[in-house]
């Protein structure tokens, strides 16, 4: 299976230069291409390739790799734009903003990311460098560290281009690698069913529960800074938002590493699959007050899922996705539904044979059960092709 590894870069000055002049000469090439082949309606490699490779050697300054990534980045870019047109995501045709999306060109950020292939990167694991071509030229010996889980599987797995960016005014190189794949089990002996909720962000049939109100203080906290400087509204409030945007995304994806390599791992040493709900539409299907809209809603439940779904493919833990409905409304014992049955948001009481339990393990039972049946009825497991683990 494929995994993305991201590694921080540790350039010196002149490096970090050199490195920023690289980026941005890759992406104004790469923007000049996108109009060039929206003008020409060349979307294809080849054909922009025909217009634009030797003006981009030229005027920039770039090696025949480099012109070519820029080119193949920028055909890639109008195919992303042409499945999210076909798919809606930027309204229907002769909307203002489908209008915007499909009749202007392409254009790329200074920073935007720039891809490398081995004969313009290669890796030197044992000093931890990378050497790197540059407009300037081959620039060795810049410094990169990382996770040492993450640069052992860098060092055996790596596969493919890497991508260098900045961002935040650091440097970063994601690298493409090839993991091999436990053995899926294929005779799970039950599965462990995972609820995702407001409070607790997710509880397992296991009786445990992550994250509780201890996190969902941090997160009010969050809020009301984030409300406040929304408000104030002046250069500096913007700036520190944004910082703490990022502080609160890095925060809420280690949670959710965290939480999902617990789960993985309870499952493999119990010889079980995981259960989960199916997420689309988790966010319509949802009736809360408003309080809780905003709980639900800032949480990256999906991030959550893929995060699960990778790591139970290397484990070989096999993963279904069923049907939430009714899983809170449901008694784990008798079966009985009713909307009676959650007197408030963290009980359960079922009214026909009088189960008392935690709302969330209660559902999380269901799913479990769910799951297993969905197993033997020949459901298979599903995980995703590409994920970010770092």
């Amino acid at each position: 299976m494929k995994l993305v590894v991201q590694v921080k870069l540790l350039p010196t000055p002149l490096q970090a230069a050199a490195l920023e002049v690289t980026l941005q000469a890759c992406n104004e090439a790469a923007t000049w291409a996108a109009s060039v082949a929206f003008e020409k309606d060349a979307l294809r490699p080849l054909p922009l390739r025909k217009h634009t490779y030797a003006e981009i050697r030229g005027r920039w300054g770039l090696g025949a790799q480099a012109a070519q990534h820029a080119i193949k980045k920028t055909c890639d870019a109008y195919t992303t734009l042409k499945s999210n047109l076909r798919a809606g995501r930027y309204g229907r045709p002769g909307t203002k903003r489908h209008t915007r999306a499909s009749g202007k060109p392409v254009t790329f950020r200074p920073q935007a990311a720039q891809p490398y292939d081995d004969r313009m990167l290669s890796w030197q694991h044992e000093q931890r460098t990378v050497s790197i071509w540059t407009t300037a030229g081959r620039m060795k010996g810049v410094a990169f560290t990382g996770q040492a889980e993450q640069l052992a599987v860098l060092a055996a797995h790596r596969r493919g281009e890497s991508d260098l960016l900045r961002r935040d005014g650091k440097w970063f190189l994601i690298a493409t690698c090839e993991i091999p794949e436990k053995d899926l089990n294929a005779h799970p002996i039950g599965f462990l069913g995972v609820d995702l909720g407001i409070v607790n962000i997710a509880a397992t049939s296991d009786g445990e529960r992550h994250f509780g109100r201890r996190i969902n203080r941090k997160r009010e906290g969050d809020r009301e800074l984030r409300s406040k400087l929304q408000k104030k509204g002046t250069k500096s409030a913007k700036r520190r938002a944004k910082k703490y945007a990022g502080r609160e995304a890095r925060r809420n994806k280690d949670i959710n590493h965290k939480i999902s390599k617990r789960i993985v791992a309870e499952a493999e040493r119990t010889g079980r699959g995981i259960a989960l709900e199916t997420l689309t539409g988790i966010r319509e299907r949802a009736r809360l007050r408003k309080p809780q809209r905003t709980t639900l809603h800032s949480w990256p439940f999906a991030q959550l899922g893929g995060f699960i779904a990778y790591k139970a493919r290397r484990a070989g833990v096999p993963v279904i996705y069923i049907d939430p409905a009714y899983t809170s409304q449901e008694c784990s014992q008798c079966h009985h539904i009713e909307r009676g049955n959650r007197p408030d948001q963290a009980s359960f009481a079922c009214r026909s044979c009088g189960f008392v339990e935690h709302a969330d393990h209660n559902a999380s039972h269901n799913i479990a059960r769910r799951g297993w049946m969905a197993w033997v009825c020949g459901a298979q497991s599903t995980a995703p092709e590409l994920t970010l683990i770092a």
